[in-house]
């Protein structure tokens, strides 16, 4: 593998200039610099570059937003000041292969990051790190979804169809709502219409898992 090839975007130019001398002395070709996210883009679209060194906070594009569209076409690596956790989630999200803090690496360690990361490795700060490892565990002790949100019923609409699928009429469920008549009609109105049926049986067998969804339900 030769050497590669990156544009560096920061709008600090002194912060910019120290990178591109480290870069360069470390064996790797720079093919441009961007003080903003726009630029970034541009000069991807045309050198075509094995990575991009990318910081967070700069003018017209943010770096977080630049990443989505760079990393349709090349590798994106954060090299930032910022350690906000939505920050760093929001990068990631957009294709950011990687996430270092400045004041977290030593030169050499840089230099072996953009060299795994264009080889496809995915290097990340501790902080990074801390915060994608919360976010999994955070989902992982989340409650599923229920299956039925997929209707996109209200609460009310759900406490209707609930009984409805117990087998109680609408003047029954209106009592046992303190509800009228008419809303109840009302409410399953809707709700025949949001699960895409026309009929009672239809909606029960739907709601409990025994009937056919409308194509594109999952």
């Amino acid at each position: 593998m030769g050497s590669p090839r990156v544009i560096v975007a920061d709008d600090n130019v002194v912060v910019r200039s120290g990178l591109v001398s480290l870069l360069e002395a470390g064996g790797v070709e720079v093919l441009g610099e961007a003080a903003d996210g726009e630029k970034a883009i541009v000069l991807a679209e045309r050198h075509r570059p094995d990575l991009v060194l990318l910081d967070v906070r700069m003018p017209l594009i943010d770096g977080v937003t630049a990443a989505q569209r760079l990393a349709a076409t090349t590798r994106v690596l954060m090299l930032t000041y910022t350690a906000t956790p939505e920050i760093i989630r929001a990068a990631i999200g957009n294709g950011a292969a990687g996430y270092l803090v400045h004041g977290t690496f030593t030169p050499a360690e840089l230099l072996d990051a953009v060299r795994e990361t264009v080889s496809g490795a995915n290097p990340l700060s501790p902080v990074a790190a801390a915060v994608l490892v919360g976010a999994v565990q955070n989902q992982a002790k989340a409650p599923p979804e229920s299956p039925r949100s997929r209707f996109g019923l209200s609460a009310r609409e759900m406490e209707v169809m609930e009984l409805v699928a117990q087998g109680y009429p609408n003047g029954a469920i209106a009592a046992r709502l303190f509800l009228a008549d008419k809303t109840i009609k009302n409410h399953v109105n809707h709700i025949y219409a949001k699960l895409g049926v026309t009929t009672r049986a239809a909606a029960i067998a739907l709601w409990l898992g025994s009937g056919t969804a409308r194509k594109g339900w999952s």
